[in-house]
């Protein structure tokens, strides 16, 4: 009996063992985090001309001003009436900006957001407002949760449809520099890629049998994907939609979740997820290492945003943010 229970108890610690990450730590650990008092899970951020002046959006209608930089962030409350909102992007073009939200929300501001006014949405939108790029004075192009596209060129007033046909439901949403488009469907069960001339989306079947997560563009323009199970693939970077490397498993040996993927330079790239979780690879996705010293941080990471290769912030859940702070030889 006493043997059995010995050997129970080794067999657990090796089940236990197999489960730990073996991934390599960082060297340095560039990421500060800051506690904002909000319960919100934030989405995206954007500054204006000014590198110090940015906007933080998430949900509950949060709204966070910085004036420093991204080191300190001041709530700001909007009157939206007893809507219960959820901002889901913003964008800046020099002083003038745009944030989208749910369940059908459009700001616009002129002067870098000491004030904002509100665009009326045509009932017959297509989903509810999900992402804004600021293209230029009174210029920018929108996209719902459906995957219809829009663009204005007079601060809002008439918008243009540049897809004839929503994609659907979509899981996550992304748009290339040259104005590309990715979406994931709500199952992960497939992708949809659009490009400007298109007037319909392309659909094409996922890499492998586990559903996406989440899709974007690199540097380069190539495709990116990551999987449930912690997988990532990089794709073909001369248009070619359904050409992919290997599957790479960043930390093979767990299962969190990855939910978010991020170039700071066209060799550094930042991977997050789930419980804390942020990894980072220094040469394009060949070999990766784990940021322990964060790892304990009680968020899950949602989205990485590098607005310049120096300045960069990863947006978690219940008010925690990450601010990108290297030593200086390695800024």
């Amino acid at each position: 009996m006493r043997k059995l229970k010995q050997i129970f108890i080794l067999i657990a610690f090796s089940l236990f063992c197999i489960s730990c990450s073996t991934v390599p730590s960082t060297s340095y650990n560039p990421w500060s985090v800051i506690q904002l008092e909000t319960e919100s899970t934030f989405a995206d951020l954007a500054f204006t001309d000014d590198p110090n002046h940015g906007w933080l959006v998430g949900s509950q209608a949060a709204l966070f001003e910085t004036t420093d930089g991204g080191k300190t962030w001041q709530e700001k409350k909007l009157d939206l009436g007893e809507e219960k909102a959820s901002f889901t992007a913003v964008s800046f073009n020099g002083q003038e900006g745009w944030i989208t939200g749910k369940p059908s929300i459009l700001l616009h501001t002129e002067d870098g957001g000491q004030s904002w006014s509100r665009i009326p949405l045509s009932e017959k939108l297509p989903g509810a407002p999900n992402g804004i790029v600021a293209l230029g004075s009174k210029t920018a192009e929108m996209v719902t949760d459906l995957g219809a596209i829009y663009k204005t060129s007079n601060g809002g007033r008439t918008w243009q449809a540049l897809v004839e046909g929503a994609v659907g439901v979509a899981r996550t949403i992304a748009r290339s520099a040259d104005g590309k488009y990715v979406a994931v469907s709500a199952r992960g069960n497939f992708y949809s890629t659009w490009e400007p001339g298109q007037t319909e989306w392309t659909p094409h079947n996922r890499t492998s049998s586990r559903r996406l997560q989440t899709m974007g563009y690199s540097k380069d323009g190539g495709l990116w994907l990551l999987a449930r199970g912690g997988q990532i693939q990089f794709g073909s970077t001369d248009g070619q939609d359904e050409e992919w490397g290997e599957v790479i498993y960043p930390e093979p040996s767990t299962s969190w979740g990855l939910l978010d993927l991020a170039y700071r330079t066209p060799e550094e790239i930042w991977v997050s997820g789930g419980s804390g979780n942020v990894l980072v690879s220094f040469d394009r996705g060949k070999t990766w290492q784990k940021d322990r010293e964060i790892e304990d941080t009680p968020s899950n990471f949602y989205k990485i945003v590098f607005v310049t290769p120096e300045k960069g912030f990863i947006l978690g859940q219940k008010g925690v943010l990450l601010r990108y702070e290297p030593p200086a030889e390695t800024a």
